[in-house]
């Protein structure tokens, strides 16, 4: 038996805690810091999302993960001039693993404060730069260049948790977990998901391109990783809203779908034009944006504070320009773990631009939700396969 000591569980009280196996080595290596329990329940689940990502896509994959559930994922496609400053990422150079991680992060950037990144690929130079410059509490990747280590040593005074996985490694099929003395044992959930899996069109729509039948498969295969109830909002091969582990589905399709407004409100000119103070910290900038993007905005005009962050007075983008701006949006994809029991979850994700879902079926209602997608004309593929994640 192998084990990994650790300084607690969940919590400080949580004593003793380990990490390891009854047969065999663990399939990892911590190479600096020391990582600990939530850390590797991160690690874990995000490594699964990106190696299947990639196997799915055929694309260096990334994801940012909070307590268990990814704040974004995306695939390693080339940013825009846009996205590279909505991201802090201007004048970087990016490679293809560094731009999935970019993205990955620039989901919900004021979500991923503090993440746990993974990496389908090599950790490279490039990513490893972007990586110091952001609040995050490790990474796992199946492998780190000389040059990405010695800057990932650097990070938070030498304590930056850096994991490397062996990325041969298959774990038992069998899988068990203690509840409250109780031992659970179920299978794995190894269910390949792949384009395969889309050709059940239920909608009088079905001209299904094959950039919307990625970002399914991205929406998909993050799902599967999210603590549920869960519905991911993707665009362009990269998740812009994850509502997870709400107890009623158009909860989670509200939440991911004002996560992914917030994403398009921060493309908006206004919002691309504000000015900060010099050397403000990257975090403050993200929280700044969020405040202004809000109700809230309104009262920092009124006490007078925004000149704590902006070195300009913004000017306000007002409701109105915030439905104007995202009802132009189109081409965004859909996922839901598990069926829309009624069709209010596609009226709320139409707002947002959605013209693609995908989802089980299997509702009493599933004619109600198909009508009513046939009503704005959104594509839907059922799977029949639901993806709860607990």
């Amino acid at each position: 038996m192998t084990e990994l000591e650790l300084k607690y569980g969940c919590n400080p009280n949580q004593k003793p805690a380990r990490i390891f196996m009854e047969s065999g080595e663990l399939p990892i290596k911590v190479l600096n810091g020391k990582p600990g329990y939530i850390n590797f329940l991160d690690a874990f689940n995000s490594w699964q999302l990106v190696k299947e990502l990639k196997e799915a896509t055929g694309l260096p994959s990334a994801a940012s993960f909070k307590h268990v559930s990814p704040a974004g994922a995306a695939v390693g496609t080339e940013l825009t001039d846009v996205e590279r400053k909505i991201y802090f990422a201007e004048g970087m150079e990016l490679s293809p693993i560094a731009s999935a991680y970019v993205r990955a992060r620039g989901a919900d950037r004021l979500c991923s404060y503090g993440d746990w990144a993974a990496l389908s690929d090599v950790c490279d130079e490039q990513t490893a730069r972007y990586l110091a410059l952001e609040v995050s509490d490790g990474v796992i990747a199946p492998g780190y260049t000389e040059k990405a280590l010695e800057i990932l040593k650097g990070k938070r005074k030498g304590g930056y948790n850096v994991v490397e996985i062996d990325p041969a490694y298959v774990p038992k099929h069998i899988e068990h977990k203690d509840v409250f003395g109780v031992t659970f044992e179920q299978g794995r959930n190894d269910f390949k998901i792949d384009e395969a899996l889309l050709g059940n069109i239920v909608t009088e729509n079905k001209d299904l391109p094959q950039q919307a039948k990625r970002d399914m498969l991205l929406a998909l295969i993050t799902l599967k990783y999210t603590q549920s109830n869960s519905v991911c909002y993707v665009k362009d091969g990269q998740a812009i809203g994850v509502g997870a582990g709400q107890q009623s589905r158009i909860h989670c399709t509200r939440l991911a779908g004002n996560k992914a407004d917030n994403w398009l409100l921060r493309q908006h000119p206004k919002t691309l034009a504000l000015q900060f103070v010099p050397g403000i910290r990257r975090p403050d900038r993200d929280n700044a944006i969020d405040v202004y993007l809000s109700d809230e905005y309104m009262d920092v005009l009124a006490d007078g504070v925004w000149q704590q962050t902006f070195a300009v007075k913004p000017e306000v983008l007002t409701a109105e320009e915030k439905r104007e701006w995202i009802a132009k949006q189109s081409g965004v994809t859909v996922g839901s773990d598990a069926f829309f029991p009624f069709g209010d979850n596609v009226e709320r994700a139409r707002k947002s631009g959605v013209q693609y879902i995908v989802q089980p079926g299997g509702s009493i209602r599933d004619d109600h939700v198909i009508d009513t997608c046939n009503k704005y004309g959104i594509v839907m593929a059922f799977t029949g396969m639901r993806l709860f994640h607990h």
